[in-house]
């Protein structure tokens, strides 16, 4: 429409010029000359008027090109603002799983929690909602598996060093009584001190935002001592019978799979699939000093001359892990069930080379649970308090079970702390105390889960 006005405008403006020219010649002839000075006055000052309008539309044009890149530079600023919150936003979900690994764990997904437990990962902060992006929050891992997933397409590696140290009493009477607190026979007294150091790497690698695989790959080195003095002898010294081994463990291969999409005050489920092989030196393969078929010694100690590194058994556990993030804390839990499957026609080495053959050897199953909290203290660090328990069945020989053999109970108070090195390592740290009398009396856990 400005076009259109301004060249019509002109127009009229040119108009009116010509109009007053021809007035003012035709009059020029018949007027006096002060008229016409007038005129020529009044002309005048319309053709200044008409240059300050033509200035005036100049300007007007001027201002609405400005107008017009203006508003083009402001819709090219809106675009790349909306395309920087949309990559900060991804990096903000890459960033919830990255240390926070404790997860591996991650996971990830939440890792789930893990939900401590935990491999990516960096914690939340306190007085921010977590970003959850569709996984569990990290925290610092206490427990053996993690708890958050690994993002998909992306790998964690995750060395780990882990000290146990345990001692146990075992009083044997041999006799019989005759009157009561009078002992006719002989005592076994024995003090069993044991440590152990696993040297692991785990490699995890995400296939989608929801499932995970897993492969650790354990060395074991064990040291036993025992002090005791023999039964059926009357010594009144104590003797230490010392042994040790140190070789690969038992390679484990697991699977965990996201069942839901949680978020803030809503709980993730991830369940959990681990296979344990029989990679590490059998127990069976070990020479024992047994009381048995010894050649030259018709009793020994019963004790292995060099220590088993693996279980014998193939293990298949499956689990639940619930993740529930509230805002500071995320609340963890699990449950686990482990089967051992039998071994049949199992012998095992005496001395001097000789075989005892067994039978069949069937461990009891393991029931377990776990629970705990954690809570993130800055972007940094996070802190995880939890409590695990395992419930191990009794063993049975040919369909029978063992003489002796009862269901064991085990109880570990955790305490674990995690520090993120840089996006894409994290240092965590978990020490577990014994809580029952089979349970290792302390150990203390190392992991440095690195993503890639």
């Amino acid at each position: 429409m400005a076009h259109l006005k301004f060249p019509a405008i002109s127009a009229v403006a040119c108009a009116v010029v010509l109009l007053l020219g021809s007035t003012v010649h035709a009059q020029s002839s018949t007027r006096s000359g002060p008229q016409l000075q007038a005129m020529q006055a009044r002309l005048e000052a319309l053709s200044q008027e008409l240059a300050e309008q033509r200035r005036l539309l100049a300007d007007l044009e001027s201002f609405r090109q400005q107008y017009f890149e203006q508003r083009g530079l402001l819709q090219s600023l809106e675009r790349q603002v909306a395309q920087q919150q949309v990559a900060l936003d991804e990096l903000r979900g890459t960033a919830s799983w990255n240390v926070l690994a404790s997860q591996r764990g991650a996971g990830t997904a939440g890792e789930p929690l893990r939900l401590a437990q935990a491999q990516p990962n960096a914690p939340v902060p306190v007085g921010q909602s977590p970003a959850t992006d569709g996984r569990p929050p990290e925290v610092a891992p206490l427990f053996e598996q993690p708890g958050v997933l690994t993002p998909p397409g992306h790998y964690v590696l995750e060395p780990s060093l882990q000290y146990g140290y345990s001692s146990s009493n075992r009083v044997a009477l041999v006799g019989y009584t005759i009157i009561p607190a009078l002992l006719i026979g002989l005592i076994d007294v024995r003090e069993v001190k044991r440590n152990t150091v696993t040297a692991a790497l785990s490699a995890r690698v995400g296939v989608s935002r929801r499932l995970e695989l897993e492969l650790r790959a354990p060395y074991v080195y064990r040291s036993d001592a025992t002090v005791s003095r023999e039964i059926f002898e009357g010594s009144a010294t104590e003797s230490v019978f010392s042994a040790n081994g140190m070789h690969m463990g038992d390679l484990e291969l697991g699977a965990r799979y996201q069942l839901n999409d949680g978020g803030v005050d809503k709980p993730f489920y991830v369940g959990t699939l681990r296979l344990k092989t029989r990679t590490g030196t059998d127990p069976f393969d070990v020479v024992t000093d047994c009381k048995q078929r010894c050649v030259g010694n018709t009793t020994g100690t019963g004790l292995p001359l060099d220590l088993p590194t693996g279980s014998g058994f193939y293990s298949l556990q499956a689990g639940l892990t619930m993740l529930y993030p509230s805002d500071p804390a995320v609340f963890f839990g699990s449950v686990t069930y482990l089967h051992n499957f039998a071994r049949d026609n199992v012998s095992r080495t005496v001395l001097n080379g000789e075989k005892e053959f067994l039978g069949t050897i069937a461990p009891g199953p393991i029931i377990g649970f776990n629970f705990g909290m954690g809570l993130a203290l800055n972007e940094k660090s996070s802190f995880s308090l939890g409590y695990d328990h395992s419930s191990v069945g009794r063993t049975r020989h040919n369909g029978e079970v063992v003489p002796g053999s009862v269901r064991t109970q085990l109880g570990t108070l955790l305490l674990g702390y995690s520090y993120r090195l840089s996006k894409t390592t994290s240092l965590s740290v978990a020490v577990g105390a014994g809580l029952t009398t089979d349970t290792p009396d302390v150990s203390l856990t190392l992991r440095l889960p690195m993503t890639f």
